[in-house]
C-alpha cells in the first residue's frame, strides 16, 4: 500500500477537522458552500466526487464487465440487498431508536432509499474488490434508482406507517431531479473513465495505460474524497456543533444500519461462493449511500434548516469512517474466511 492509502483513516481524521475547524472560524463559509447550487446539487461536493469518482472507473476493464453481468448470483443478491433488504432494515431502525423525533427518521429512511453510486467505489478499490462488479452492480443501483426510489419513499413514508398504525410523512420528489444526480455523479466519470482507457489503450497500449497512465491518476481518487470531507465538514460545522446529541441519537441507528448492511453483503457472497473480491464488492454496494441524493431531496423537500435534511447530513459523517474501518476489517476476512491474499487474489494455505 502506498503511504497515502496506509495512513488513510489519518488523513480522513484530520480532513474532518480542518472542515470543522473551517466552519468555526471562517464565518460564512458554510453558507458560500451552500449558495453554490445548480438544481439542488452542490457544485463544490461535485467536484470533490467527479475527481474522486474518475481514478477508479478509469482502472475498470470494461471488456470484463459482460462476464460480470452475467453473474445472476451476483446480480440477484445485490437487488436483494439494495432494494429490498436496505430500505425495510432502514425503516425499522429509524423507528426503533427515534419514535419520538419525525423530522430526524424521515430523514433516516430517505438515506435509506438512497442507494450507492458514488463514494462506495473507493471503498472497494481500497479493499481490493472487484472493479468490474463495482462498475455493473453501481450502473444497475442507478437505473433502479431513478424508477424506484419515488415509489419507495411513498411506500416507506406514507403506506407502510398507515398500515402498521403509526404516523405518516409525505415524499414529494421529481424523477427528473434523481436522474441528474445519477447523471451527473455516475454518467460523467462513467463516461470519462471509459473514453480514457479506450483512447489510452489504442494510442499508446495497455501496458503503458496500465503501467504509466494509472499510477499517475490513481492517487487523485483520495485527494477527491478527502476534499470532499472538508467540504462536508465546513457546510455542517454549526449544525453539529449546535446539536451534538442530536447527532448522536441520528448515528446510533446509521451505525447499526451500515454494519448489518456489510456483514448482510459479505457473508452472502460467501455463501454463494461468489470468492473474496466479488462478496466485499457485494458487501460494500450494499452498506454504502448516495448521500448527495439524499441530502438533496431532504433540503428540496424539507428545507436545509430541518431535521430531515441534518439526519441526511449525519448520514456521510458516519458512513465514511465506518466504511473506512470496514476496508481494514474486509482485508482481514479476505485472509482468515477466504484464504485469498487480497492483493494478488491469490490463494493461501487454510
Amino acid at each position: 500500500m502506498s503511504t497515502l492509502d496506509r495512513w488513510l483513516p489519518l488523513w480522513i481524521g484530520l480532513a474532518m477537522v480542518a472542515g470543522l475547524l473551517l466552519a468555526r472560524f471562517v464565518p460564512g463559509l458554510s453558507a458560500l458552500l451552500a449558495a453554490l447550487e445548480i438544481g439542488g446539487i452542490s457544485i463544490p461536493i461535485a467536484i470533490g466526487l467527479l475527481v474522486m469518482m474518475y481514478p477508479v472507473l478509469a482502472k475498470v476493464r470494461y471488456d470484463k464487465v459482460a462476464a460480470v453481468a452475467g453473474d445472476k448470483r451476483l446480480l440477484i443478491s445485490s437487488l436483494v440487498l439494495n432494494w429490498l433488504v436496505g430500505p425495510a432494515l432502514m425503516f425499522t431502525l429509524a423507528w426503533t431508536f427515534l419514535p419520538d423525533l419525525p423530522e430526524y427518521r424521515t430523514g433516516l429512511i430517505i438515506v435509506g432509499l438512497a442507494r450507492c453510486i458514488a463514494m462506495v467505489v473507493i471503498w472497494n478499490d481500497l479493499a481490493c474488490g472487484d472493479r468490474e462488479a463495482a462498475a455493473v452492480l453501481v450502473a444497475i443501483n442507478s437505473v433502479f434508482q431513478v424508477i424506484a426510489f419515488s415509489l419507495l419513499g411513498w411506500f416507506y413514508l406514507t403506506v407502510l406507517p398507515g398500515w402498521l398504525g403509526l404516523d405518516t410523512q409525505g415524499l414529494e420528489i421529481s424523477v427528473w431531479q434523481i436522474a441528474l444526480n445519477v447523471l451527473i455523479f455516475l454518467g460523467i466519470p462513467l463516461v470519462a473513465g471509459f473514453a480514457s482507457r479506450y483512447l489510452g489503450e489504442r494510442r499508446k497500449g495497455r501496458e503503458w495505460y496500465e503501467e504509466a497512465f494509472l499510477p499517475r491518476v490513481g492517487p487523485w481518487a483520495l485527494y477527491g474524497l478527502l476534499f470532499t470531507i472538508v467540504l462536508l465538514f465546513a457546510l455542517q460545522g454549526d449544525q453539529i456543533a449546535q446539536h451534538p446529541w442530536d447527532v448522536v441519537r441520528i448515528a446510533v441507528p446509521l451505525l447499526a444500519y451500515f454494519a448489518i448492511m456489510w456483514f448482510a453483503g459479505l457473508l452472502t457472497g460467501r455463501a454463494l461462493g461468489l470468492g473474496y473480491a466479488r462478496s466485499t464488492t457485494l458487501a460494500f454496494t450494499a452498506a454504502g449511500n448516495n448521500f448527495e441524493l439524499a441530502i438533496a431531496v431532504a433540503i428540496g423537500t424539507f428545507g436545509a434548516t430541518s431535521g430531515e435534511a441534518l439526519a441526511g447530513v449525519v448520514g456521510p459523517l458516519i458512513e465514511v469512517p465506518v466504511l473506512v474501518g470496514l476496508v481494514y476489517v474486509s482485508l482481514w476476512t479476505a485472509r482468515r474466511w477466504f484464504h485469498t491474499d487480497p492483493y494478488t487474489a491469490e490463494r493461501m494455505p487454510r
